[in-house]
C-alpha cells in the first residue's frame, strides 16, 4: 500500500507486513511515523481487512533508534509525559489489542521507545548483528512507552534495571540467553524467516492465536483461581469455532489442518 508517508504496509497471505521507512534516520519515530504506525495498525485490525498476522521490521540499518529527538527542540517547559500519552500510548495498546499474533524482526538497533514496540510483539526475532538498548537514561530520562513494564517480565528484575541504568547495548546473542527473542539469525535470511514464520502463524487458528495473547496478557496480574476461570472461558469459546472442528477432524483424518480464521 502506498497511503503512507514513512511506511510501508504489504499485505500478502493473510500477513500484514510494516517496513518502518525512515532509514536515513534510523526510523526514529518523528511525528509521521507515529501517526501512520498507527494507522497501520488500525488498518490491519478492521474486521474486513483479511489480516490474520502482522509483522514490523524496519527499512536499511535499523529496526528503531527511537524518538526522532531532532524534532520540535528541546525546552525545559515541554511536556514529555503528555507527547507518550497523545502518540505513543494509543501505538502501544491498540497494538497489544490487535486479536492476531504479532512478530517483530529486528535489524541493527531496537532502542528506547523503538525496543519497547519491539518486545511488545509476541514473537520477536533478531538479526545477529542487531542489538537493544534502554537509550532513555542516557539523555537524562526514564524508559517509557512501556518497557518498565514489558522488560522486567521478559528478562528478570536484575536485569531490566541493569539495563535501564546502565543504559549499555544488549547484543542479539546475549538478548536469545537472557530470553528477550525467540530467536537470532543471519542478517541475511531475518526478513525470508521472519515473514515464513508470519504466514505460519496467518494460517493458523487465529481465534485460537488470539486467545493465546489475551491469555498470557491477563495472567500477568491474575490470581491463580482468576487464571483457570480466563482459560475455561477462552476455551468455550475456541472450542465452538470452525478452525477448531476443522483441527479435530483433521487430527482424526491424519490430515494436514485448513485454518480459516473462523
Amino acid at each position: 500500500m502506498s497511503d503512507f508517508e514513512t511506511l510501508i504496509l504489504d499485505i500478502e497471505d493473510g500477513l500484514a507486513i510494516v517496513r518502518l521507512n525512515r532509514p536515513e534516520r534510523l526510523n526514529a519515530l518523528s511525528i509521521q511515523l507515529k501517526k501512520d504506525l498507527l494507522a497501520a495498525i488500525r488498518h490491519v485490525a478492521k474486521p474486513g481487512s483479511g489480516v490474520r498476522a502482522l509483522l514490523i521490521t524496519g527499512e536499511g540499518r535499523a529496526f528503531c533508534s527511537g524518538a526522532d529527538l531532532a524534532e520540535g527542540g528541546m525546552s525545559a517547559d515541554r511536556d514529555m509525559g503528555a507527547n507518550l500519552i497523545e502518540t505513543y500510548h494509543p501505538i502501544l495498546l491498540e497494538l497489544a489489542a490487535l486479536d492476531m499474533p504479532v512478530i517483530s524482526a529486528v535489524n541493527g538497533v531496537a532502542a528506547g521507545a523503538g525496543m519497547s514496540i519491539a518486545i511488545s510483539a509476541d514473537i520477536v526475532l533478531a538479526a545477529r548483528s542487531a542489538y537493544f538498548l534502554q537509550a532513555f537514561v542516557n539523555i537524562g530520562l526514564v524508559p517509557d512507552a512501556g518497557s518498565t513494564y514489558i522488560l522486567p517480565r521478559l528478562v528478570g528484575s536484575a536485569r531490566a534495571r541493569a539495563m535501564m541504568m546502565l543504559g549499555e547495548r544488549l547484543p542479539a546473542e546475549k538478548a536469545l540467553e537472557w530470553g528477550l527473542v525467540y530467536d537470532v539469525v543471519d542478517d541475511d535470511k531475518l526478513v525470508e524467516t521472519a515473514i515464513t514464520l508470519g504466514k505460519r502463524l496467518a494460517g493458523g487458528p487465529t481465534m485460537a492465536l488470539s486467545g493465546i495473547r489475551k491469555l498470557l496478557s491477563e495472567s500477568d496480574n491474575n490470581s491463580y483461581s482468576e487464571q483457570l476461570t480466563a482459560e475455561a472461558i477462552a476455551q468455550r469459546k475456541a472450542g465452538r469455532s470452525e478452525d477448531c472442528i476443522e483441527g479435530v477432524m483433521a487430527f482424526i483424518e491424519k490430515r494436514e489442518a485448513r485454518f480459516k480464521g473462523r
